[in-house]
């Protein structure tokens, strides 16, 4: 029996789903290539890295879970939260370096007479989200952070750009690019695969890709467009999808400049892959990545310190 083994941590879930779900997605496939012509693409040789790459990425941590008093004997649930954002600057000759962090602590809740809870560790802002029948409270909670969380991302983006000082960079946002795409001169970074994007006959394409190769530039539209190719970073040889992630641009690029970010992206991204006895998620998580989500956990604060520090200020 042969098989082969992802390396990647399965604590983490996959990168692949076993069943990809069918996307509702409209797709184009012809935006660099017309579909009978798709075949693995080598990296461009006149492609050329950027000076500077910034890489952008947030954490976020539920420090407790309560439930808010909204008049007589009601109670609403809500999240107290802890969550940051910030960039990491990788220079052709500087190393890697922190540009900018941020950290933001929040109440989030449905109840009408929220009010921020302040403790000795730090004030959690009170954010009310309306309650939605369809959606179970927990989730909506949940997604109420990450939206927050998405804002802090954007502004740390924003941050890092007006002080770093280097004109030819590449700003790689961990995750789908959704809500940054007019940002210049950015790629989302999206490591997991949930849905399957292209049609049977094309699937092998990306089953065939070998490191450092990419598939054609296509575009996605959905409740938002934007244009996307898949790329192998390098890894042991073994499962089909083994160290492929899916990377976008802005759908507001002509297809000649998408086509040249993908072509930027393959001489970049690979050099930034981790390895599988360094990191778990390997070679998925990129190295900054991951070392900015550890800065950034360790700013996060104590949790059973802030844990504490919330049972006084509700003992109060």
């Amino acid at each position: 029996m042969r098989f082969a083994v992802d390396p990647w941590d399965p604590s983490y879930g996959t990168s692949l789903d076993t069943e990809l779900g069918e996307s509702a997605a409209q797709v184009a496939l012809d935006v660099e290539l017309p579909c009978a012509e798709w075949q693995p693409i080598d990296p461009d040789p006149s492609a050329v890295p950027p000076d500077a790459v910034l890489f952008v990425d947030g954490v976020r941590r539920v420090d407790a879970q309560l439930w808010v008093e909204d008049g007589g004997h009601d109670a609403s649930p809500a999240l107290c939260a802890s969550y940051a954002a910030g960039v990491v600057c990788c220079c052709r000759d500087g190393g890697a370096h922190l540009l900018t962090s941020e950290v933001r602590r929040g109440l989030f809740t449905t109840a009408e007479s929220a009010d921020d809870v302040r403790t000795v560790a730090g004030t959690y802002k009170a954010t009310r989200t309306a309650p939605h029948p369809d959606v179970a409270p927990a989730q909506l909670l949940s997604l109420a952070v990450q939206r927050e969380l998405a804002d802090t991302e954007l502004a740390a983006a924003a941050a890092a750009r007006s002080g770093h000082g280097v004109a030819d960079d590449l700003l790689v946002v961990d995750g789908p690019l959704r809500g940054r795409q007019h940002l210049p001169r950015v790629i989302g970074f999206v490591k997991t695969h949930r849905s399957d994007y292209l049609p049977p006959q094309l699937g092998g394409v990306v089953a065939a890709l070998r490191t450092g190769q990419r598939t054609p530039v296509f575009r996605l539209g959905s409740s938002w467009e934007r244009h996307t190719w898949y790329l192998r970073l390098p890894c042991r040889p073994g499962a089909p999808w083994a160290g492929v992630v899916r990377v976008e641009c802005s759908a507001d690029l002509s297809a000649a400049e998408a086509v040249a970010h993908a072509a930027r992206s393959q001489v970049t991204l690979p050099r930034f892959a981790s390895t599988e006895y360094k990191d778990s998620r390997a070679p998925q998580n990129l190295y900054p990545i991951a070392g900015l989500e550890r800065e950034l956990r360790r700013r996060l604060g104590e949790p059973n310190l802030l844990y504490r520090a919330l049972r006084r200020a509700a003992a109060a």
